[in-house]
């Protein structure tokens, strides 16, 4: 019997132990990691990360480029009409569409031939090719330079607002589209300002034209 009744202390002994385990997982604060949550979610750095509106060279635009050591190379230069640049020993190079970063590696990469490690810069001086046009009934009708991406009613403001008699309601965005054609895009600034169809409040591109009537 003794030894029936030491069986039966020892297995109340794990019997209560189990339960106090089991209470203690259930009374966990729903905040607190486990192993496997204790993790850091990967968060993207700016390492990470690419800016969409960083500056493209266009036509018009003047280009400094400099080569260090090399007066002879190195000068002030505007982007032809066809989007090239011509600079001494390497000619002809495409520059449009290029961040000035990359113009520098293309210039640094022809020069290798004929100059011991350059060392290249190229800064643009003047912006010309970045720009939308806004005309008809605004105070201020013309050019304006553009660095980001203006909205219609950015580019409204920046055309000092609305003369009088202006027909708010028929606005329109000329743009050019790669394959030559012109695409002809509505505002309806009425709506816009209510909060209706905001979907026509579209980022502008440079050589659009903002027509006011």
């Amino acid at each position: 019997m003794a030894k029936i009744r030491v069986v039966l202390s020892f297995a109340v002994a794990i019997l209560v132990l189990s339960s106090a385990l089991v209470l203690q997982a259930q009374t966990k604060p729903a905040g607190t990691p486990t192993t496997s949550d204790s993790q850091p979610d990967t968060v993207k750095t700016p390492a990470q990360t690419t800016t969409s509106d960083e500056f493209l060279i266009g036509p018009g635009d003047v280009l400094a480029i400099n080569v260090w050591k090399e007066p002879e190379i190195s000068r002030v230069i505007p982007v032809r009409s066809d989007g090239r640049i011509s600079l001494p020993l390497i000619g002809e190079l495409q520059s449009s569409g290029l961040t000035t970063r990359q113009l520098e590696v293309a210039i640094t990469k022809r020069l290798k031939d004929y100059v011991a490690d350059p060392s290249v810069t190229v800064v643009v001086q003047e912006i010309r090719s970045h720009k939308i046009n806004v005309l008809g009934m605004v105070a201020r009708p013309g050019s304006y330079v553009i660095t980001n991406s203006p909205t219609v009613l950015d580019a409204i403001a920046l055309a000092g607002g609305f003369r009088d008699f202006a027909k708010q309601k028929s606005i329109y965005v000329l743009r050019q589209n790669a394959d030559g054609t012109q695409a002809r895009l509505p505002f309806n600034y009425k709506e816009v300002i209510k909060g209706v169809n905001v979907a026509q409040n579209v980022k502008l591109q440079p050589q659009d034209t903002v027509v006011v009537p």
